[in-house]
């Protein structure tokens, strides 16, 4: 293909969409391919109907727990074509914890990450000097209202499912029985009950980025959010008037920081597109460790690439954020994938978010997110 246009679909924020464009800039450079970008918001991205912007765009960013509702639909191109086999194993090498597996399903490979990511702990250096290590310590500041937590849908869940892990009561990913032991479930909807009584209400409308927003504002004495998706742009000195370091999570367990409910995006390429060939060869292209570690950190994005994770200039030009959160990320827990699992993470997270903010009680919470589970499959 000499010339040529491809539509890509992304996520609306600077790491999700920047970085897609500067490489895109450079690829056409490379190739005579022009592959342009359009976007959507966060909440959007994360329930639009795959299938739907299938037909319309060549690439499209997805998230792994998609993997089993679009393997059923039809409606993407698996990666892992023949000849190609030693990419690959450069790419799944260069995983950073769980991100490459996670687009497995069924035997195929059906995005590649571009984006890695997982609740970790963020803070503000000026109010804390050191992330607090323990979830004991996250209670402590909670209670002098030095805490935020993102509660909104998925949020609540993403918590639920990173604490039951930590805790080494780790949900189910397959059905169709239950999510969780409810006595173990009890347990942790009884921790984020105390925390949800001890921060601010509007935490069950705030998503990570408002968190960050209210973080960084001058005079603000929110000093940590102990589990939030990482955006690396909050560590880059200048983005906003405070900067916003990130670290492992504390643990509520004797684990060490592992069990966190693994993110991140993967570019994935439509079924219905009419340039498969060239749409395969971007991805391939812009999933690599030498694009990743370049272009596409200098322009922002959160690479998925262990090359750019270990590198010395993407980490001095981040406050550190890669490997001050690595761990975290190599014992990262891959939530459910099964086509019908998006469903139920809305109504779970609404059922959570109801139950806290009303008092219900843990074993009524708990039953339903079981039942609510096993009826997904």
């Amino acid at each position: 293909m000499s010339k040529g246009v491809l539509k890509g679909m992304t996520w609306s924020h600077p790491r999700g969409y920047d970085p897609m464009v500067a490489a895109s800039r450079l690829y056409e450079e490379k190739t005579g391919v022009e592959v342009t970008w359009e976007k959507r918001s966060l909440q959007d991205f994360e329930s639009f109907p795959v299938e739907e912007l299938a037909r319309s765009y060549d690439l499209i960013v997805i998230d792994h727990p998609h993997v089993g509702q679009i393997t059923k639909e039809g409606c993407l191109l698996p990666l892992d074509v023949a000849g190609r086999e030693d990419e690959r194993e450069a790419l799944e090498r260069g995983s950073v914890g769980a991100s490459y597996p996670s687009y497995l399903w069924q035997g195929r490979q059906w995005a590649f990450p571009i984006d890695a990511a997982t609740q970790v702990q963020a803070y503000t250096p000026d109010l804390l000097p050191r992330p607090v290590s323990t979830w004991a310590q996250v209670i402590e500041l909670a209670r002098e209202g030095r805490v935020l937590l993102p509660l909104r849908a998925p949020h609540s869940l993403m918590t639920f499912y990173t604490l039951s892990a930590n805790m080494g009561n780790a949900c189910a990913t397959h059905g169709p029985g239950s999510l969780i032991d409810p006595t173990a479930g009890i347990r942790m909807v009884e921790m984020m009950c105390e925390i949800a009584q001890l921060i601010d209400p509007a935490c069950f409308d705030m998503d990570p980025i408002a968190v960050f927003e209210k973080m960084a504002e001058p005079g603000s004495n929110i000093a940590c959010a102990p589990l939030i998706y990482g955006y690396v742009n909050y560590a880059m000195p200048g983005f906003r008037e405070r900067l916003i370091r990130f670290a492992d999570i504390p643990v509520s367990g004797g684990l060490g920081p592992v069990g966190s409910a693994l993110g991140g995006t993967g570019i994935a390429v439509s079924a219905f597109t009419g340039h498969a060939d060239a749409a395969i060869d971007f991805a391939y292209w812009v999933a690599s460790g030498a694009l990743q570690r370049g272009a596409y950190a200098a322009a922002g994005g959160q690479p998925g690439h262990a090359a750019a994770w270990e590198d010395d200039a993407v980490n001095e030009a981040t406050s550190n954020f890669y490997r001050d959160t690595r761990e975290t990320l190599e014992g990262a827990w891959v939530r459910p994938r099964h086509d019908g699992c998006m469903g139920f993470q809305q109504q779970a997270s609404d059922r959570l978010n109801e139950g806290l903010k009303n008092g219900h009680s843990a074993d009524a919470i708990i039953a339903d997110l079981n039942r609510l589970f096993a009826a997904s499959f």
